[in-house]
């Protein structure tokens, strides 16, 4: 198990940005190779807006486990941990119970709206609540943190819809009668449309993914 610090830990959930492997419904409307190129670009961005914040500790949730762990198609500097298996549900329970003892909370790597303030505000209500989500408006959440391990229900996650409009409503029944706080609705890029509507650039992604591929 990792060493907890006394800060809060902040887990970023990521797989290795290999083509055909990440992103791939992204992917089938705009190139596989062109979807792990946003991906992998995306993923160094949001590491340079929150992941050194001496607020918190970062850690990245790496899968596969053995290629995430020793990737270099992921940003160096941070401690990474491996996922392991089963659904979302058993790998975001696992992370939740290991990384801490203090606050911990999990956001996806594929969210390019996430900053700094968004993750302060978001542990800053977990003074008040034992668990918080951040909400996306596809039914989904982008952001999930609770006070420490000694609060998370064993039920959290159970029996969760995921990747449906119903998986945000699911998390919340399966937590039971905790105290949950909302903070800021944020949306991840699922489809090609997503991108648009965020401004994200795509522009010569292939001959970039080329040149950097490790």
């Amino acid at each position: 198990m990792m060493r907890a610090s006394g800060r809060p830990t902040l887990v970023i959930f990521v797989k290795v940005p290999r083509a055909g492997r990440v992103k791939t419904r992204l992917g089938r409307e705009i190139g596989m190779t062109t979807a792990a190129w946003w991906f992998r670009h995306q993923v160094a961005r949001l590491i340079r807006r929150v992941g050194h914040d001496r607020r918190w500790r970062t850690v990245l949730a790496v899968a596969p486990d053995h290629e995430g762990l020793a990737s270099r198609a992921l940003p160096a500097g941070l401690p990474r941990w491996p996922q392991g298996q089963g659904d979302l549900g058993d790998r975001m329970g696992r992370a939740l119970r290991a990384l801490g003892p203090g606050p911990v909370a999990i956001v996806g790597a594929d969210v390019p709206g996430i900053t700094a303030a968004h993750v302060a505000r978001a542990f800053s209500a977990l003074g008040r609540a034992d668990l918080v989500f951040g909400p996306a408006s596809d039914g989904g959440y982008w952001f999930v943190g609770c006070r420490g391990a000694h609060v998370l229900p064993r039920t959290l996650f159970r029996d969760v819809r995921w990747s449906t409009e119903h998986a945000l409503a699911d998390t919340q029944r399966s937590a039971g009668p905790v105290p949950v706080a909302m903070i800021d609705p944020l949306d991840d890029v699922d489809a090609a449309a997503d991108l648009h509507r965020q401004g994200c650039v795509t522009r010569d992604a292939p001959d970039a993914m080329s040149r950097n591929t490790p």
